[in-house]
């Protein structure tokens, strides 16, 4: 009898510069779907996506996003 077995997908640290979804998520405590939403209203920061169909967040454009709306909430 087999038994299967799954091994672990090899992970690679994320560039500095480049934030996966989940990096994301995480750091603005939110779930696929709320940004799903933000991403239909065009109010999520700019991403794009990689020839794998994994999406990435530059650093300087999230920043740049947090700061656009501290300035609109002031």
């Amino acid at each position: 009898m087999s038994r299967a077995t799954s091994r672990p997908k090899p992970t690679r640290p994320s560039s500095p510069n480049l934030m996966t979804l989940q990096e994301v998520f995480a750091e603005l405590d939110i779930t696929k779907s709320t940004w799903n939403d933000w991403k239909n209203k065009d109010r999520a920061p700019r991403h794009f996506k990689l020839p794998n169909g994994q999406v990435r967040v530059r650093r300087a454009d999230f920043d740049k996003w947090l700061d656009s709306l501290a300035e609109v909430s002031a």
